[in-house]
């Protein structure tokens, strides 16, 4: 999957358990009606993606989405989901087209009033 959007937020690198578990979180907002603010985290050596990218960029990022059940003490199942970055490319901002000029607005040009349909009748039939 993937998800468009601006980057919000990036988060330092931080480190869990004494395995060394890296984590680096991000947020990103999406660019629609009703704009998302979607938190991604990137995991060990994909921390080091976010390393070239800044607050404000656009930003393509492929994603997992990630569940996982847990137990507590209690006995209570509860669910959790993440979503996880595994790929991040900037997004090139739309450039207008070269060589072509802008088309002006209609009511900048005059209405053919002289028009005689007798005189321009170019149809070979």
């Amino acid at each position: 999957m993937e998800v468009q959007g601006r980057i919000k937020m990036i988060d330092d690198t931080k480190t869990y358990g004494n395995n060394g578990f890296r984590k680096r979180e991000m947020v990103v907002t999406t660019e629609e009606q009703y704009p998302q603010h979607l938190m991604i985290e990137f995991v060990q050596d994909k921390c080091e993606l976010l390393n070239n990218f800044q607050v404000g960029q656009q930003v393509k990022v492929s994603i997992n989405l990630r569940g996982r059940e847990w137990t507590n003490p209690q006995g209570e199942t509860k669910y959790f989901n993440s979503i996880q970055g595994w790929r991040i490319e900037q997004l090139q901002p739309a450039a207008p087209d070269q060589g072509v000029p802008p088309v002006p607005p209609a009511d900048a040009f005059e209405p053919a009033n002289d028009f005689n349909e007798e005189d321009h009748d170019d149809l070979p039939f």
